[in-house]
C-alpha cells in the first residue's frame, strides 16, 4: 500500500494469502487443512475457510498499522479461489449445508458414468459444444448434483428453498458482504465457465444444461465480469474497501501479463495449469484440452478465452512423499535427494492419484512406480517424481501447440513449485523451450490486485499496455539434447498406459453423505 491507497487481494486454496499492492508488496498467509475424508474424498470446512480469510485480513491490517498506514485507504479487494471447488449453504443461517468438495475429489464417478449414459452415444464431450468441458468429475456441476442427491440436508434446503449454490469465490463474497443479513451471491465468468452449467458463447447461466444436470437454476449465483464492483465488506477492518473476484488460473494469467493471443503460462501448485490467450474467439480443442472464460476485464468490455490443459496431481506428489510415505521432512528436500543421483535411474512415476486429466481425461487410472530394480533408492524416486510434473506439463503443452498450430517458443511459470530451480531446469530440458520465472513469486494475488484495482469506480490503475509494470524474471535454457528429451518423454508415455483402467465402481451412500461401506471399492 502506498500514496494513501491500497488494493488487497485474497488468494484461496489450502492456504489463504492476503495481500497488499503498490509502494510494496505486503502479505499474509495463513493455511487450512484439506481434508480427505475417505480414499478419493477430498473436502475443506467453509468455516474454516472464513476462519482463515478473516485471520489473513487482520494480519496485513497489523503490518500496515505498524508501517504507519491508515487501513480505510484500502480501495479494493479481490478473491481469486479455486475454481471447481463446490459448496452449498443456507441462506436464512448462513450456515454451511455440507463441507465444500474440492476440486480433485473423485466420489462423483457413479454420477460422472450415468449422466455420460444419457448422452447420445455415450461421448463425454456431448456438452463441450457449450461448455467447452467433458463430462467428468472435475467440475462443479456434477459435485453439485451429487450432493442434491446423497446429502438429505441439502435436498430439503433446496425444497425449501433455502439453498444457496456457489464455487469459494461465491461463498467468500457472500459471506464478507453481510452473509445472511443481504451477503451478494455473485460469481465472475471465469469461475462461472468451470460449472458445466454456463454457456461460453452466451455468456451465461444455460437452462438446456441445468436441465441435463437436473439443477434448479435458483440456486446459482448471479453471474458478473471480473473487474467491477460487486458489493462492499461489511469488516470493521476494511469497511470502505470494494470487491470482486477471478478464478486462480485466470488471475495467473493476468499476473503474467499474457494479454495478447498466444501468450501461455503455466501455475505448478496442487496440480497443473497451463493456459494459453486464444483472444476474443473460443477454440475447442480436438487434442483434449479445455475450453474456459480467461477474464472479462470490464461490464463492457469482451470476454477473453483460454485453452486450458489441466493436471490434477503436481506439487501434490511432494507431499504425498512427505506425508503418505515419510521419505522427507520438508518439501524442499525433495530437490535436494534429486540433485544428488542427478537421474531416475529408469524409473518412472505416474502420480494418478484422481485420474488422469487433460490431455487423457481417463478417471479409471491410478498412480504407478515402474522401471523400479535393486539399484533404485528414494533419491531416484525423488527425481522420478520431480519428472512427472515436467512429463505432464510436455503432454499438455504438445496438445495446446497441436490446437493453436504454433508452437510455444518460451514457457512463463510460477506458482509454489517454481521455487525448486532442479523442477526448473527438468522442465526446460523436457519441454525443448526456455522456461522464464518471474521473481515476484504471488503471480496469482498479482493477477487479481490488478482486477480489483482496475475496476470502475475504483481505477487506481490502468491495464492498459503501455502501463503495466515491468516485473523481472529467470531464465532457465534447456541444457539436454532433444534426443534425450524425446526418449525420457516416450518411456513416460509408456508408464502412462499401464498406468490405465484400474478403477471401475463406485461405492452407494446414506442420506449424510457417506458410504455404506466406507471404504469399500465396490458399488451396491
Amino acid at each position: 500500500a502506498g500514496d494513501h491507497s491500497g488494493r488487497g487481494t485474497m488468494e484461496t486454496s489450502t492456504s489463504e494469502t492476503f495481500s497488499l499492492f503498490q509502494t510494496g508488496f505486503k502479505h499474509a498467509r495463513v493455511c487450512f487443512l484439506c481434508v480427505c475424508v475417505l480414499a478419493r474424498w477430498v473436502e475443506e470446512d467453509p468455516r474454516e475457510i472464513m476462519q482463515s480469510v478473516h485471520e489473513c485480513i487482520e494480519r496485513t491490517c497489523e503490518k500496515l498499522c505498524k508501517l504507519n498506514i491508515d487501513v480505510s485507504n484500502i480501495k479494493a479487494v479481490g478473491v481469486t479461489n479455486q475454481r471447481e471447488t463446490t459448496l452449498v449453504w443456507d441462506k436464512d443461517t448462513g450456515e454451511p449445508l455440507y463441507n465444500a468438495i474440492v476440486w480433485l475429489d473423485l466420489r462423483t464417478q457413479s454420477t460422472v458414468e450415468r449422466l455420460i449414459n444419457k448422452a447420445p452415444g455415450r461421448n463425454k464431450n456431448h456438452l463441450r459444444h457449450k461448455t467447452g468441458l467433458p463430462i467428468s468429475t472435475y467440475f462443479s456441476a456434477v459435485k453439485l448434483r451429487w450432493l442434491l442427491d446423497n446429502v438429505d440436508e441439502v435436498h430439503e434446503a433446496f425444497l425449501s428453498q433455502r439453498a444457496m449454490f456457489g464455487t469459494v469465490d461465491s461463498w467468500i463474497i457472500w459471506c464478507l458482504t453481510g452473509g445472511k443479513n443481504g451477503g451478494v451471491h455473485c460469481t465472475d465468468v471465469s469461475n462461472a465457465s468451470r460449472t458445466m452449467l454456463f454457456n461460453i458463447h452466451t455468456m451465461d447461466w444455460d437452462p438446456e444444461l441445468c436441465r441435463y444436470f437436473d439443477i434448479p437454476m435458483e440456486i446459482l449465483p448471479s453471474v458478473r465480469s471480473s473487474s467491477e464492483i460487486y458489493g462492499w465488506m461489511v469488516s470493521s477492518d476494511t469497511p470502505h474497501s470494494t470487491l470482486c473476484c477471478l478464478g486462480d488460473q485466470s488471475a495467473a494469467l493476468v499476473g503474467q501479463m499474457c494479454f495478447n493471443e498466444g501468450q501461455a503460462k503455466n501455475t505448478y501448485g496442487t496440480g497443473c495449469f497451463l493456459l494459453r490467450n486464444t483472444g476474443t474467439k473460443p477454440v475447442i480443442s480436438d487434442h483434449g484440452l479445455l475450453t474456459t472464460v480467461a477474464y472479462k476485464l470490464g461490464k463492457d468490455e469482451p470476454a477473453c478465452y483460454a485453452l486450458e490443459g489441466s493436471v490434477a496431481i503436481a506439487g501434490a506428489v511432494v507431499r504425498w512423499l512427505k506425508d503418505n510415505m515419510g521419505m522427507v521432512q520438508s518439501s524442499s528436500e525433495i530437490e535436494k535427494l534429486a540433485a544428488a543421483v542427478g537421474t531416475s535411474y529408469g524409473c518412472y512415476f505416474v502420480p494418478a492419484f484422481s485420474g488422469l486429466y487433460a490431455p487423457y481425461w481417463e478417471p479409471s487410472a491410478r498412480g504407478i512406480i515402474c522401471g523400479l530394480t535393486q539399484f533404485t533408492n528414494r533419491n531416484h524416486l525423488a527425481f522420478a517424481a520431480l519428472e512427472a510434473v515436467c512429463f505432464q506439463t510436455r503432454e499438455i503443452l504438445d496438445a495446446m501447440n497441436q490446437d493453436s498450430g504454433v508452437p510455444l517458443t518460451q514457457l512463463k511459470v510460477d506458482g509454489g513449485m517454481t521455487s525448486n530451480r532442479l523442477l526448473m531446469q527438468l522442465q526446460a530440458d523436457i519441454l525443448c523451450i526456455p522456461v522464464v520465472r518471474p521473481t515476484m513469486s504471488e503471480t496469482t494475488a498479482l493477477g487479481v490486485a490488478m482486477a480489483a484495482g482496475a475496476a470502475e469506480g475504483v481505477g487506481v490503475w490502468s491495464l492498459s499496455p503501455g502501463q503495466l509494470p515491468h516485473v523481472t524474471s529467470e531464465r532457465y535454457e534447456p541444457q539436454i539434447n532433444p534426443e534425450e528429451s524425446e526418449y525420457r518423454f516416450a518411456r513416460w508415455k509408456k508408464a502412462v498406459q499401464k498406468a490405465m483402467n484400474w478403477e471401475t465402481t463406485e461405492p452407494c451412500y446414506n442420506g449424510s453423505g457417506k458410504p455404506l461401506h466406507a471404504g469399500s471399492d465396490f458399488s451396491c
